[in-house]
């Protein structure tokens, strides 16, 4: 069966060269075009794709944002972001966001396919022109590993728990987009201090908000 795809991008011609390519694959299908960020949401909502190929710079709301709102929603796709942007500052925001491709316009022609097969496959896909970001970044979350073994021990839900707070979420909010109470985000919370030996108020808000990009 081939994997749906949605293109949002708001350059029509852009969006037809991908379309064309990506339907030259036996692999995909494009199963829907987005001209800005709040058709993107609705139509991502409405189509349930198994991947998001999605520009960065776009009306309405920007594809990170995009993003972002679709994880709240537990949208369970993969997304591809392709975009003009070089700069390590949203190479890295996007892999925060769970992106699994990043890739230049400039090489998309390329690129792109390679990356859908990639991520299809569970695998991250990065142009080469920015792939020293993704070894680096690679580097640095084995080293913050090393230095914080206890990580691996929280369950799941810890885990979720501990990467919104790393967006300063309150409680009542990180409950509303996990589905539980408060109280039991609370409770997480202090499962995961005993876990990480933090201890105080804002210990835990505070090394989340520190390391934010490696968790």
């Amino acid at each position: 069966m081939r994997k749906r795809i949605i293109i949002a991008d708001d350059h029509p011609i852009v969006r037809n060269g991908l379309k064309n390519l990506i339907e030259g694959s036996a692999e995909f299908e494009v199963v829907g075009e987005a001209g800005d960020g709040v058709e993107a949401l609705k139509l991502i909502d409405e189509k349930r794709p198994d991947i998001v190929v999605v520009d960065i710079a776009m009306p309405g709301m920007d594809g990170l944002r995009v993003i972002k709102e679709l994880r709240k929603r537990s949208y369970d796709g993969e997304f591809v972001v392709l975009t003009m942007y070089k700069e390590e500052e949203y190479f890295r925001e996007a892999m925060d966001l769970g992106a699994m491709g990043y890739i230049l316009k400039e090489s998309a022609a390329a690129d792109l396919l390679g990356c859908l097969l990639s991520v299809a496959q569970g695998k991250f896909f990065v142009s080469p022109a920015v792939s020293d970001y993704l070894i680096r970044r690679t580097a640095q979350r084995d080293t913050f590993g090393q230095q914080f073994p206890s990580l691996r021990v929280l369950t799941p839900m810890e885990t979720k728990v501990l990467k919104i707070m790393a967006d300063g979420r309150s409680s009542k909010e990180i409950g509303d987009e996990l589905g539980i109470s408060e109280r039991t985000v609370q409770n997480h919370r202090a499962h995961i201090c005993a876990k990480l030996g933090l201890e105080g108020h804002n210990k835990l808000l505070q090394f989340a908000l520190e390391h934010k990009s490696l968790l």
